[in-house]
C-alpha cells in the first residue's frame, strides 16, 4: 500500500460477520493459532466484538485498505504474569499480506489505546513460527520479552513470543 492514508481502522461493528468468517473459518488465516473455528464459536466471537468497545475492556477494529475490508485489528484487556494489560492482535487476508497493511492498521489501534491512557503496558503474543507477525513488533518498537507456552486457544498450548510496549512511554 503506499503510504499510510490508504490504510483506515474502523470500529468493529454487527455487520461484520462475513469477514470473520473469511478471517477465522479459513485453515490458512488461522494456521499459526489453533486451526479454524466451526460457525458457532465465529458467530459468538463476533458478539464479542461487537460489544468490546462498548465494556470499556478494549476495542476491536476492521481494516480498511483501498476501500476493500481486508482484515481486523484490536486489543483487548486481560491479566499477564499479575499485570493488567492490553493484549493486541491483528489478521488480514491472505490475498493481501505482504502489503505492511497489518502493521500500519496496528500502528493505528496502538495510537487508540495509547489515547485512552489506560494501561502502561501493551503485549503481543505472535506464534515463533510467524515471522511476519514477529516483525510487525519489532518495527512497532515492542520489546521481545520471553519466548513463552501460551494457552490459544483454550485448551491448546502453543509456542510465542511475548513482546511488550509501553505506551506510557517516548
Amino acid at each position: 500500500m503506499s503510504g499510510e492514508g490508504a490504510v483506515r481502522i474502523e470500529l468493529w461493528g454487527e455487520h461484520d460477520l462475513p469477514l470473520l468468517e473469511k478471517i477465522m473459518g479459513d485453515p490458512n488465516m488461522t494456521a499459526h493459532f489453533g486451526g479454524p473455528e466451526r460457525p458457532g464459536q465465529i458467530a459468538a466471537r463476533q458478539a464479542r466484538y461487537a460489544r468490546l468497545a462498548g465494556s470499556g475492556k478494549g476495542r476491536m477494529f476492521k481494516i480498511v485498505a483501498g476501500g476493500e475490508t481486508v482484515g481486523s485489528v484490536g486489543y483487548w484487556e486481560r491479566t499477564w504474569r499479575d499485570e493488567s494489560i492490553y493484549e493486541i492482535g491483528w489478521s488480514v487476508l491472505v490475498r493481501f499480506q505482504g502489503r505492511g497493511i497489518a502493521g500500519i492498521a496496528a500502528a493505528q489501534a496502538i495510537a487508540v489505546a495509547r489515547s485512552e491512557g489506560k494501561h502502561r503496558f501493551m503485549h503481543a503474543f505472535p506464534a515463533v513460527d510467524n515471522p511476519p507477525s514477529n516483525a510487525i513488533c519489532r518495527k512497532l518498537g515492542f520489546t521481545l520479552v520471553q519466548v513463552c507456552r501460551f494457552e490459544y486457544p483454550p485448551g491448546s498450548f502453543m509456542q510465542c513470543n511475548d513482546w511488550r510496549l509501553d505506551l506510557l512511554g517516548a
